[in-house]
């Protein structure tokens, strides 16, 4: 187990170094003056140009830009953007807000999904089974920005439930709506990879093996059935919390939530290498802890799987 978990996280180094190198070089590449409307409607005296040039190391070429920024981030300097703000502290003012709306997200997506699939997965052809797939592939059919223009129309204009807008700083409460907006996606996802594992092991050798044995129904669904079905949904949750934080710009822009999804926005709008490139570092790290966290828990789940 301790070779594993180290050999996945030396896995962390390539992929680090080729995502944050992509990343900062699709933002160099970008044609166009990087200066153009950062002094206002009037061009940027040349005095600023070289000021700024010489501080972001534009001359140099896009291979030391990049190693100079990366020995800036391991002395925990991650960089500013031209106006002189840390990026250091836009993270941290908006990361927390993006990791609750994606934990609400996640959980919303899980309960629900999990609780219809398994539903539908012991019950099989039936009403419910129909409402399940028809619902799902409804969500399925909608973009997260339509559902999220709709509940905040419904919800916040036409019955005045929710506020159309979060505050600067919103409490888990103020989230739920745009949460289940931005999970409602992944949630059909959820419930259709929950029926099917389970239709599929319903079947299998040892669920006949288990109930010949004489086992209590709710053991053999419980420990047999449902743990050895929620393997490939627990794999799907676990990389999802990741694909949230960076997904959720359309979310975040409909409610005005001031988090990683605008800040990432208004990096590339901006041409502000640093805070894209910080918030990718942020998301990328996340991601494979996540999906390092996923793999150890299927030991847990599954006693057959084994790391060597």
């Amino acid at each position: 187990m301790i070779r594993y978990v180290l050999r996945r996280l030396l896995q962390l180094i390539p992929v680090f170094f080729g995502t944050t190198f992509l990343i900062y070089a699709l933002v160099w590449a970008v044609p166009g003056d990087p200066f153009a409307g950062k002094c206002g409607q009037q061009a940027c005296p040349q005095s600023y140009i070289d000021l700024m040039t010489d501080k972001f190391h534009l001359d140099d070429n896009l291979i030391v830009q990049y190693f100079k920024y990366l020995g800036s981030l391991f002395a925990g300097d991650w960089g500013e953007t031209f106006n002189g703000t840390s990026v250091g502290e836009l993270i941290a003012n908006s990361y927390p807000i993006t990791l609750r709306l994606a934990l609400i997200a996640v959980l919303i997506e899980a309960v629900i999904g999990l609780a219809a699939g398994v539903l539908t997965g012991l019950r099989g052809k039936g009403f419910l089974d129909n409402l399940v797939l028809v619902s799902t592939t409804f969500l399925i059919s909608l973009p997260v920005f339509v559902t999220a223009i709709v509940l905040q129309l419904v919800l916040g204009t036409e019955l005045g439930i929710i506020d159309v807008s979060v505050s600067d700083d919103p409490s888990f409460g103020e989230l739920i709506v745009p949460g289940i907006a931005l999970g409602s996606l992944s949630m059909a996802y959820v419930a259709r990879l929950t029926r099917t594992s389970i239709a599929e092991n319903r079947h299998a050798d040892y669920i006949r093996t288990a109930i010949a044995k004489g086992q209590p129904a709710g053991r053999v669904i419980g420990i047999h059935l449902l743990r050895n079905s929620v393997i490939p949904v627990l794999t799907f949750l676990g990389t999802d919390l990741g694909a949230l934080m960076g997904g959720a710009i359309v979310t975040e822009g409909v409610f005005n939530i001031n988090g990683l999804g605008g800040l990432i926005f208004r990096g590339i709008q901006n041409r502000e290498s640093a805070t894209v490139v910080g918030v990718v570092v942020l998301l990328v790290l996340v991601y494979l802890v996540m999906s390092l966290l996923v793999d150890l828990l299927y030991a847990v789940l599954d006693p057959r799987i084994r790391y060597d």
